[in-house]
């Protein structure tokens, strides 16, 4: 098998928006996406998400996104991937779920099963939906009622008419609550008090995606865009909120086989814990290659890794927003051009990409 110039994994927003990029600059790749049918994670969102409940869906490069409506976002975006997907001519390869990432000298090889790539370069576009996050407290493995995290949310039918327990302070709680607080008896428990404003604004967002990026400049854990830009209640809120589902909670001491026990020792009773606490950047794959830093993220100098330029991580820490995936995957395309510029195409021969 030839050497491939890179090799992008997962084809949600920031993968397709890559591969465009890599074939418009003449770069011979593949992406190898781990699901069977093009959407990336949002094929696998709940039913009752519209595309009037997401926070915008970016244009994909010469590709409008859909229009805010009531239509499931489950469907909408997945239809829109396929089809940018099939005008572009993307070099989209699936089901193919990546295993590892090893060093092979100045190339990268890629394994899923006994499937072998081997590359001069690697985009990481994998984002963060199947490492979903469930911290852990006392007791949580004796309760008796359903655990559920936010991927696994089924939406309101089946929760209809239970008591449900809502953990996270991010905006997937906020919905949670806005579509539940009328038929079903809900609390909401956070670990910080959360911080309401009263709109979203374009400074808001730029201070947001600084901060993250500061973060991975240095090293850190990467923290969510949405996280550091405060809640908002939109509209089709407004009801929960009458009926005072936003009154949060301080976390619980313990959970119990029927609920949960308070610290200042009262019970509530509970009969399903929704845990809306977030995920983390599903990068296991790329261990062998010790890209993390001392201090437990993967340190990047715009979306290169610094501990090995032949990597590209988008997707990641402030492109983890739609908005910032599009735009990431031009800039992780262009730095792959960059280090092809000065590295051998072919054993024994140098030369640059034109």
């Amino acid at each position: 098998m030839p050497v491939l110039d890179s090799l992008v994994i997962g084809a949600g927003q920031a993968g397709l928006s890559t591969s465009h990029h890599l074939r418009r600059l003449g770069l011979d790749h593949v992406v190898l996406d781990a699901d069977a049918a093009p959407g990336g994670a949002w094929q696998h969102r709940w039913d009752s998400l519209t595309m009037a409940d997401v926070h915008g869906v970016a244009d994909l490069p010469e590709g409008p996104a859909p229009g805010a409506g009531a239509e499931p976002a489950n469907l909408v975006v997945p239809a829109w991937f396929a089809d940018y997907e099939r005008t572009h001519g993307l070099p989209v390869q699936r089901p193919v779920r990546v295993d590892r990432v090893s060093s092979d000298g100045e190339l990268l090889v890629v394994a899923a099963g006994d499937r072998r790539w081997t590359t001069r370069t690697l985009v990481n576009a994998t984002g963060t939906w199947a490492r979903p996050f469930v911290p852990h407290y006392p007791g949580m493995e004796t309760f008796a009622g359903l655990q559920l995290h936010t991927r696994d949310y089924p939406g309101v039918g089946p929760l209809a008419g239970k008591r449900v327990l809502v953990v996270g302070g991010g905006a997937s709680a906020v919905q949670f609550l806005g579509e539940l607080a009328p038929v079903a008896w809900t609390t909401w428990v956070t670990r910080r008090e959360p911080v309401w404003v009263d709109r979203f604004t374009p400074q808001q967002g730029v201070a947001a995606v600084a901060a993250v990026e500061e973060r991975v400049r240095r090293g850190l854990p990467p923290l969510s865009v949405v996280g550091v830009t405060g809640l908002h209640l939109r509209p089709q809120e407004a009801q929960a909120a009458r009926l005072g589902a936003y009154a949060r909670r301080p976390m619980f001491a313990r959970v119990e086989p029927d609920g949960v026990r308070w610290a200042d020792g009262s019970f509530e009773p509970v009969e399903v814990i929704l845990w809306a606490t977030g995920f983390r950047p599903a990068v296991g794959h790329l261990a062998g290659l010790g890209l993390r830093s001392a201090h437990g993220g993967i340190q990047l100098d715009g979306t290169t890794a610094v501990a090995d330029p032949r990597v590209q991580l988008v997707g990641y820490g402030p492109s983890a927003s739609t908005i910032g995936a599009n735009r990431a995957g031009r800039a992780a395309a262009v730095a792959v051009r960059s280090h092809l510029l000065f590295h051998q195409r072919s054993p024994g021969v140098h030369r640059r990409v034109e």
